[in-house]
């Protein structure tokens, strides 16, 4: 039996299956709840479903290409700016 290769595990990886994760949960909770709008807004969340799915894809496809430890550099670096600017939005509403 060949041995199988370990999976390279990256930020946006992670993110991407607890996001997805989290929409699949939601909308099985909201599907099946009594109320025309919590039954809407699950469908709705369906249409996020696309966005990890794709993150992941293009994720994997910089791993083949960049490899394990510069693509995590680099999103290290989005995520960093990513939440420099959510601070900076969250003073920006303070003043």
């Amino acid at each position: 039996m060949p041995a199988s290769k370990p999976i390279k595990i990256t930020v946006f990886f992670i993110l991407s299956w607890i996001a997805l994760f989290d929409l699949i949960i939601s909308f099985i909770v909201m599907i099946n709840q009594l109320g025309m709008d919590q039954r809407l807004q699950g469908w709705v969340n369906l249409l996020w479903l696309p966005l990890p799915v794709l993150t992941l894809i293009i994720d994997r496809l910089c791993i083949r290409k960049f490899g394990t430890k510069n693509v995590n550099k680099i999103e290290l670096y989005i995520l960093a700016l990513l939440t420099l600017l959510i601070i900076i939005n969250l003073i920006r509403l303070q003043v």
